[in-house]
């Protein structure tokens, strides 16, 4: 148990999410994007599940976080191993889980000043 005082503030977090949409900094957002406790990447061009491929990793691997959190929308799904493959190799922790799920593991790991990136699907 850790006792002492977190400290978050000007750091990104989620602070709602619901049917098509999260919250950041109360900001809503519709549209899949990429949360680093700095950035808000709004544009990641992943509409869907469907589209996601090699490349989306790679991306999220130039960020250089210590763990991606993957929100795969309102359904847990797993991708296939051979697209997150270069975050394996670079020994990049991936965790794969629900939106909501994603959103609340993320506070609480940059509440604990970990390095992490959140890439949410919202459809």
């Amino acid at each position: 148990m850790k006792f002492q005082l977190q400290n978050t503030t000007g750091l990104n977090l989620f602070t709602g999410h619901g049917a098509g949409y999260v919250a950041v900094n109360n900001v809503r957002h519709e549209r899949s994007l990429v949360v680093t406790p700095e950035r808000v990447i709004e544009n990641w061009p992943l509409a869907c599940w469907d589209d996601l491929n090699a490349s989306h990793f790679e991306f999220l691997l130039a960020l250089k976080p210590e763990i991606v959190l993957l929100g795969t929308g309102r359904t847990l799904r797993f991708p296939p191993p051979a697209l997150s493959r270069c975050l394996a190799q670079a020994r990049i922790g991936l965790e794969v889980m629900d939106t909501p799920a994603a959103c609340r593991t993320y506070n609480i790991l940059v509440a604990e000043a970990r390095n992490v990136v959140a890439a949410v699907l919202l459809n």
